[in-house]
């Protein structure tokens, strides 16, 4: 082994153009090869299609190869996300209109990059109704109106509001008192405070409670589970389209046909498809329209050990899956006792597989008996239609398809590797109670007719799981909360080298273009504040006793809750000895997180039912963590502890990034970042000050507080994707083991180009809190044939490299023959 001194920095290039294909196949000359992207939360108050152009060149500088842009079409007024699409005909005039999408397009394929934009095909906003054209029309001509099969509207004289459109609107009993007449327009309106309705013609010229009596709606409370139009989950703010109506589809798509016919993007991010009617035959009917080398991703989230399904003509999902497997990894088994036993003490169970089990099958009963009651009763309309089973006993078939529902472990049943989970669950269910027999009898039949109930129960299916799951018990459990994301699974305490590696192998093998990702709009926490809650695994007993005793200082409201924030504290406090409340914003952002964990666990308080006083006594907990000695203990093992989280960001991170698949970097994550669940983690980036950094760097950063290491290993593996596109994209991987007494310690892969020796070997330190006295002795990992140059320091190696000197400088090493 030899070393050889970094002497510079590689030049940073401003205009490199690539005409390499996609791993589909050919593209048109204009299409750019889809290496890596950068996802932007744009906004018409801080980040619009101008300010992307402006920040194009930092981030072909950084080595992104596309803009990954939230959806753009016309959404609600002020929106923070653009996904209450309100016109899914125009552009967005705020975020800069077509103009502007074509000067950002040009900008980017000038400098030989390139635009992946977001799609919202499943609902759109209705919040206010003056806002939808679509559905202010609706509302006006009821069944009449022209647009009325573009929704999923349940019209029949028994849908519980006499055959009107029931809005969910209503906040109290007394709110039907305050409707007006809104006659300052040209035309008169029903006014309930700030929103406004359509008045039918011919139904004017009475009281507002009369006129109301005579619309095609009928507004009643959001308390009475009462909703005639099928939702995205249980949101009344967004209406679901029907997007197998051939009509829907198309002028639903026209933007986008007209996007791909003048080549300005070269991929689509597909919204929540398992919401609607047939994903399948809608995602073919997407290809078809984008064509064959357009990059196709599904924002699709897989349960545990769930296959993607491989008869859909995508290129991949938006990456959970991938962020479940890279967070995993880091994770170490042996803390798993102590925390269990930390969270049973604490929260009365142990968060681990036997109560998410039976936690999930409960919370998902409640789910559908309440939030989702409206789509479980539709659901049940249809399945009594199917089997011709109308005078069926309704509570009994609804208790029995509650139950199967409560029971399926994915999200949505109907994709071609699922064939047969159906069945096997009604078995369980039968099994579990015979008394059921009857009614799943009925609810098998009208499933076997694949008609009306077949496709809504695969709908309520997703809802269900997203609701209970995702917004309810990851909420609830408290051992290890960086286990509690999208698509993650709390009850596996981590994933071993083995799993790792053969799940990184298929995805090389099978979705070489999919994505992957660290952190997104919709994760519950940042990247790095996930890693660092990881690095608690390794610091278990020292965890365990600390919360001990920070318990008897300061008495938390209840144990889950003040376990669950505690580790959400600790992976956002300042790892640079500042007290917290030094940090501008970051006691208003703990208040907000706490207030919407304790009302999505719903346990002590709910959106539905806020409980003042329990609220008010978590609100006077923070204050008195953050301004006491509690928290001072907190920023102590913070800062004790924050070389091993920045190991684990780090690792997370370039494994990442030269793995399997496309990497994304979510918008402001090449430094450290401290998001937690949106809107959070929709905060407006300092792009100027990452391009300043980014110039300014020399030579291997240090890891400290600023993040230039985080971002010299984002921009030196995104250069290398550049330099070598065949080793990464359609390339190989070769799993990689080190030898000695901390062996288990290191992940380590190998990239090549198909049918080559492998030019990349990709190095990082797991389990760090071990090495901290020790080091890494005799352990050694053993490189592929040739001589082997670490792009992040300039040392060079080869034959069998000692893990010392591998990372003398950082915990990770990039390699390249």
């Amino acid at each position: 082994m030899t070393e050889t001194p970094m002497t510079e920095t590689p030049k940073i290039e401003t205009h490199t153009h690539h005409t390499d294909p996609i791993s589909r196949g050919r593209t048109p000359a204009r299409q750019t090869t889809v290496r890596s992207t950068y996802r932007l939360q744009l906004r018409p108050d801080a980040l619009t299609f101008t300010d992307a152009r402006a920040i194009a060149e930092y981030l072909q500088q950084l080595g992104i190869s596309h803009l990954y842009l939230s959806p753009i079409l016309t959404a609600a007024v002020g929106s923070t996300h653009g996904y209450d699409v309100t016109d899914p005909t125009t552009v967005s005039a705020p975020l800069g209109g077509p103009a502007g999408l074509k000067a950002l397009a040009d900008e980017v394929r000038s400098r030989g990059m390139g635009l992946i934009v977001d799609l919202v095909p499943n609902h759109v906003g209705v919040a206010d109704p003056r806002q939808n054209p679509w559905w202010w029309d609706v509302l006006r001509n009821g069944r009449e109106s022209q647009f009325a099969h573009f929704f999923d509207i349940d019209w029949s004289a028994g849908n519980g509001a006499g055959g009107r459109l029931a809005l969910p609107v209503l906040q109290g009993e007394n709110d039907p008192a305050a409707l007006t007449v809104d006659r300052s327009g040209s035309e008169p309106m029903l006014a309930l405070h700030d929103l406004r309705f359509p008045i039918a013609a011919g139904t004017d010229g009475d009281n507002a409670l009369r006129i109301h009596d005579k619309q095609h709606y009928r507004l009643v409370s959001w308390k009475a589970g009462l909703c005639t139009y099928r939702r995205f989950f249980a949101v009344s703010s967004l209406a679901a389209v029907r997007q197998e109506d051939p009509e829907v589809f198309e002028i639903t798509h026209r933007e986008l046909a007209a996007w791909c016919e003048h080549d300005l993007i070269d991929g689509v991010r597909v919204d929540h498809p398992d919401g609607l009617s047939y994903p399948t035959s809608y995602l073919t009917k997407l290809r078809r329209l984008i064509g064959p080398h357009r990059l196709l991703l599904v924002e699709k989230i897989l349960a545990n050990r769930e296959p993607l399904d491989a008869t859909l003509p995508v290129d991949g999902t938006t990456g959970y899956d991938a962020l479940s497997d890279y967070g995993g990894v880091l994770i170490d088994p042996n803390g798993e006792q102590t925390l269990t036993e930390l969270s049973r003490k604490l929260a009365g169970h142990g968060s681990d597989r036997a109560w998410i089990g039976e936690t999930e099958h409960r919370i998902k009963r409640a789910v559908a008996e309440n939030i989702l009651a409206p789509e479980i009763r539709r659901l049940v309309a249809a399945i009594k239609r199917d089997a011709h089973a109308e005078s069926f006993d309704t509570m009994a078939l609804t208790n029995a398809t509650i139950e199967v529902l409560a029971f399926m472990p994915v999200y949505r049943v109907d994709y071609a590797p699922l064939a047969g989970m159906t069945g096997a669950v009604v078995a369980e269910v039968e099994k579990r109670n015979s008394e059921l027999t009857v009614p799943l009898s009925v609810l098998v039949t009208a499933l076997a007719t694949n008609g009306e109930a077949a496709v809504r129960f695969s709908q309520v299916c997703g809802a269900i799981t997203a609701k209970a799951v995702e917004d309810t018990m990851f909420y609830q459990a408290a051992r290890l909360v960086s286990l509690q994301e999208v698509g993650g699974n709390p009850a596996r305490f981590g994933h071993s080298l083995n799993e790792f590696h053969l799940s990184n192998s298929e995805r090389a093998q099978r979705w070489p273009a999919t994505m992957t990702t660290l952190s997104t709009h919709d994760t519950k926490r940042g990247e790095d504040v996930r890693a660092r809650i990881g690095v608690l695994s390794q610091a278990a007993e020292t965890w365990a006793r600390a919360v001990e005793s920070w318990q008897e200082i300061v008495p938390g409201p209840d144990g889950a809750t003040t376990l669950f924030l505690l580790q959400n504290m600790f992976g956002i406090w300042p790892a640079d000895g500042r007290p917290a409340s030094s940090v501008a914003g970051l006691r208003e952002r703990l208040h907000l997180f706490a207030e919407k964990a304790i009302r999505e666990a719903g346990v002590h308080t709910s959106w539905e039912e806020p409980d003042a006083e329990f609220e008010t006594k978590v609100h006077g907990w923070l204050d008195a963590v953050i301004d006491g000695p509690v928290g001072s203990e907190i920023g102590d093992l913070v800062h004790e502890l924050a070389p091993h989280a920045w190991s684990d960001s780090l690792s997370q991170k370039l494994l990442q990034l030269c793995g399997p698949g496309i990497p994304d970097i979510y918008q402001g994550c090449e430094l450290w970042e401290d998001g937690l669940v949106d809107p959070d983690n929709r905060r407006p980036v300092d792009f100027a000050a990452r391009a300043g950094l980014l110039q300014s760097l020399t030579g291997t950063p240090a890891l400290d507080t600023t993040g230039a290491a985080k971002m010299w290993i984002v921009a030196y593996a995104l250069w290398l994707r550049r330099e070598r596109p065949d080793c990464f994209v359609g390339g190989t991987y070769l799993p990689l083991f080190a030898a000695g007494e901390h062996e288990s310690r290191l992940v380590a892969y190998a990239r090549g180009r198909a049918g080559e020796t492998p030019e990349v070997v990709v190095a990082a330190t797991r389990h760090s809190l071990a090495l901290a006295e020790a080091g890494w002795g005799d352990t050694t990992l053993e490189l592929p044939q040739g001589s082997w140059t670490d792009r992040l320091t300039g040392h060079t190696f080869q034959g069998r490299a000692r893990l010392e000197k591998l990372f003398a400088r950082l915990p990770v090493a990039l390699l390249v023959r």
